[in-house]
C-alpha cells in the first residue's frame, strides 16, 4: 500500500498492477476480485476506513465488496444504476454479452456475493474532498471522483493504463467486450479531461502524474 497524495493510497492486488483499488480519506474505491479478499484486508489492516464505495459492479471491482464490508463492518456506497448488480452479485448481467465465454468465467471465478447498498450517489455528490462524476459508458451507472485541491482523479474503467492483454503501460479505452456504449464512454473521457486533474488512479494500470498525456489521448478519440 503506497501513498501517492495526501491520505490517498494505492493497493495494487494483481502484479503489474492489473487490478487496483484505493484507499482515499478513509474511503474505499473498489474492492477487486473475490479471491483478493484475504489480501485486501491484510492491506488494510487497522487503517482507518468508515465507507466503501463502488466506481461500477463489475466482477474485477466488486468481487471481495461484501467480504470487505462485513469485516470491517461499513456500509457500500454506488450508483442508482449500478445497485441491483450490488446487492445481487449478478454482475455479469450488465455486460454486452453476458454469455461470452470470458464473462461466464468471471461470473463464476472473479465475481462476489451481493451486498446491500446503503446510498447511491449521484453528479456533485461530496464524499469527504472528493465530488462525484457521473461517467457512463464503460457501465451504465460508472462514477469517477475528483479532488480538486490537487487534482486527483479516481479513474475507474472509463480508461485503463495498461494493455489488458499485454500488461504493458499505457492509455487504452476499455475493452468493448466489457463496455456497454463505446461513444457514451469517449464522451465521459472528455468529462473528465476537461478537469485537466494531475494524477490520475485507474483500475488498471500505474497511476499516472499528468503532464497532459491524457488529454493529448482523448482529443485523438
Amino acid at each position: 500500500m503506497k501513498e501517492i497524495a495526501p491520505k490517498v493510497y494505492h493497493i495494487p492486488l494483481m502484479p503489474r498492477n492489473s487490478i487496483n483499488v484505493y484507499l482515499a480519506e478513509g474511503f474505499l474505491f473498489d474492492a477487486g476480485i473475490k479471491s483478493s479478499k484475504k489480501k485486501l484486508i491484510r492491506k488494510l489492516g487497522n487503517t482507518s476506513l468508515h465507507t466503501h464505495v463502488l466506481t461500477h459492479a463489475h466482477a474485477d471491482h466488486q468481487g471481495s465488496s461484501s467480504a470487505v464490508c462485513q469485516h470491517f463492518n461499513i456500509p457500500l456506497w454506488c450508483s442508482e444504476q449500478e445497485k441491483a448488480f450490488a446487492e445481487s452479485g449478478d454482475v455479469t448481467r450488465q455486460y454486452p454479452d453476458p454469455n461470452h465465454l470470458i464473462s461466464r468465467l468471471q461470473r463464476r471465478f472473479w465475481s462476489g456475493e451481493g451486498h446491500p447498498v446503503s446510498k447511491t450517489l449521484k453528479e456533485g455528490d461530496k464524499l469527504g474532498n472528493f465530488t462525484v462524476i457521473e461517467t457512463p459508458g464503460h457501465s451504465q451507472g460508472h462514477l469517477s471522483f475528483f479532488r480538486e485541491n490537487d487534482g486527483l482523479l479516481i479513474v475507474g474503467d472509463v480508461a485503463t493504463n495498461m494493455n489488458l492483454l499485454t500488461t504493458f503501460a499505457g492509455l487504452h479505452e476499455p475493452p468493448a467486450i466489457f463496455t456497454l456504449d463505446k461513444e457514451t464512454n469517449r464522451n465521459s473521457l472528455r468529462k473528465l479531461a476537461a478537469l485537466k486533474p494531475k494524477i490520475l488512479c485507474f483500475g488498471h494500470g500505474p497511476v499516472l502524474v499528468n503532464d497532459g498525456k491524457f488529454e493529448r489521448f482523448v482529443a485523438k478519440l
